[in-house]
């Protein structure tokens, strides 16, 4: 038993938390075990509580606050601490959410009729942005591996950079809902290749710090001397201490000739204001979090191996692909014999568990599903309790 309890179950209903108050709208019904939109069901760490009820309740005036020195280097020193990365305060930038930030990135550098590149499956609102952008998507989809897990197809990639040639390609690194971690290696060739055609590459790293057995995260920008000329990262606390309700998210560019003029348009329209709460609960993350955050990624390291085994032991129509990195856990549910709306059906009017449906992450995600797995054993459990009980009505 660690120091933080992870087993205590929290009751968010009625707490306007879309994960628990949106089942109606989103699934159309409310008795089902939500385990889907990507937060933790597990209290924050203690010391982000402490320093945001010390400053809200120890005065009662909460006006402009400005981006301030020590939140910028609580960033700094992260990024040394974990990853070795040395980054320089000119070099970063605030902004209110990852997908906020990706949209201000596609407005400034690219523009209606340009081609952005995705790795499908993939984190759904990066081609919602794209084509509401009026930008054209164009996929890299992943390529299975024998092994049952996924590799980049970087053939396919120069294909599509000579071909194509997009503006722009949206790397997720460590990548959703797959949960894989890029080798520095496969990182140097996507930068060789985006130098050498042009390209810019967003890389989206608010997962980076949730790891998981053993692998360890290389920030896109540090891989080589190409990549330090096209990447914009992209990061967060929010993921990683469960705080992404307070949009607190940051870029770094290491090009001044990229960075300068895009940090001047967003300054100039105040595109990187924040608010007192985001930057408190930043820092002390970044100060306190440590422990925390340890502890909840062996928790988390726990939860995986539970519903692996338990799908490799009890449900072989199902396979659970275990992820390097994040909370999610990729299911192959080919095995139901259901087509895509039929595994969406089973799972919420047969299991009642609201998941997220694979479809939504490209064209390869149909008869998968994404699971949140960032919740208390017991919860855990007893969803699969219920999709096992499910399964076997339909083996009968």
């Amino acid at each position: 038993m660690g120091k933080y309890d992870f087993d205590r179950y929290i009751d968010r209903h009625g707490t306007n938390c879309k994960k628990t108050d949106l089942l109606q709208e989103r699934f159309g019904r409310t008795d089902l075990l939500p385990l889907w939109i990507a937060d933790m069901d597990f209290a924050v760490c203690p010391a982000i509580t402490e320093a945001l009820v010390k400053r809200l309740g120890g005065h009662p005036i909460y006006g402009y606050t400005p981006v301030y020195d020590s939140y910028w280097q609580s960033i700094i020193d992260w990024q040394r601490r974990h990853y070795g990365w040395e980054v320089k305060r000119e070099e970063l930038t605030y902004q209110s959410g990852g997908v906020t930030a990706f949209g201000m990135v596609i407005n400034f550098f690219t523009r209606p009729g340009d081609r952005i590149v995705i790795q499908t499956p993939v984190y759904y609102d990066f081609k919602d942005t794209i084509d509401g952008g009026d930008r054209i998507t164009v996929e890299n989809p992943l390529r299975p591996t024998p092994d049952g897990f996924f590799e980049m197809d970087l053939e396919g990639l120069e294909r599509i950079f000579a071909e194509e040639r997009p503006k722009m390609m949206v790397l997720c690194n460590p990548q959703n809902p797959i949960g894989i971690v890029w080798e520095p290696e496969v990182l140097r060739e996507v930068a060789r290749l985006a130098r050498k055609y042009g390209v810019i590459v967003f890389s989206d790293e608010v997962f980076a710090d949730l790891t998981l057995f053993g692998h360890r995260h290389t920030p896109m920008a540090t891989v080589s001397d190409d990549a330090r000329a096209v990447t914009i990262t992209c990061g967060a606390p929010g993921k990683t201490f469960n705080i992404a309700g307070f949009k607190s998210t940051w870029l770094i560019i290491t090009n001044e000739e990229l960075r300068r003029p895009f940090y001047r348009w967003v300054e100039v329209n105040e595109l990187q204001n924040s608010n007192i709460v985001a930057l408190l609960a930043t820092e002390t993350a970044y100060r306190c979090g440590d422990e925390w955050l340890a502890e909840c990624i062996s928790y988390l390291e726990g939860n995986v191996d539970y519903v692996v085994n338990f799908c490799r032991e009890r449900l072989p129509e199902i396979v659970a692909i275990k992820p390097q990195a994040t909370y999610l856990l990729w299911l192959d549910c080919r095995g139901l014999g259901l087509d895509h709306d039929g595994v969406i059906d089973f799972f919420v009017n047969e299991a009642h568990l609201a998941l997220n449906e694979g479809s939504m992450y490209g064209a390869p995600g149909r008869c998968h599903m994404r699971l949140n797995i960032a919740t208390p054993r017991a919860v855990l459990e007893q969803a699969m309790k219920q999709l096992e009980a499910a399964v076997e009505r339909r083996r009968h």
